[in-house]
């Protein structure tokens, strides 16, 4: 079974609020919620991918010293398994917008289980609540 490496974020407002993503029509999964993030491509590291995700997906930029390593997700779905470290984020220039036809809505830690989420997303909301 291929082993898919994706790099996703919690990204955290001044209110404590986490950046949730849903994803739209036509893409697997679809009305599923999700945080932001993507497949990690060759050459790069989980960090250098969320850089480049949060560019092109929400059109807002942040850096390395800003990912903070907070968990991660190992999941196995039915044709491949996915490893997805999930980074902490409160600082970035601009203001998030969905660039993907994605709906984008900022969540209290607590509300996380009111969204539904892909399999491997569920056992990370604990983590983030106990962590917020």
């Amino acid at each position: 079974m291929k082993t898919l490496l994706v790099s996703a974020v919690a990204l955290i407002d001044r209110d404590g609020r986490i950046l949730l993503a849903e994803r739209p029509e036509g893409k697997s999964m679809a009305g599923l919620w999700e945080f932001p993030g993507g497949k990690v491509e060759q050459g790069e590291t989980p960090e250098m991918a969320l850089i480049r995700e949060l560019q092109e997906e929400l059109g807002i930029d942040t850096w390395s010293s800003c990912l903070a390593p907070l968990t991660f997700a190992s999941h196995s779905y039915e044709d491949f398994h996915l490893l997805m470290p999930l980074f902490a984020c409160r600082k970035w220039d601009g203001i998030p917008q969905a660039r993907e036809g994605q709906t984008l809505k900022w969540v209290r830690a607590s509300e996380l289980r009111d969204y539904p989420m892909p399999p491997a997303d569920i056992p990370l909301i604990p983590i983030l609540r106990d962590w917020l």
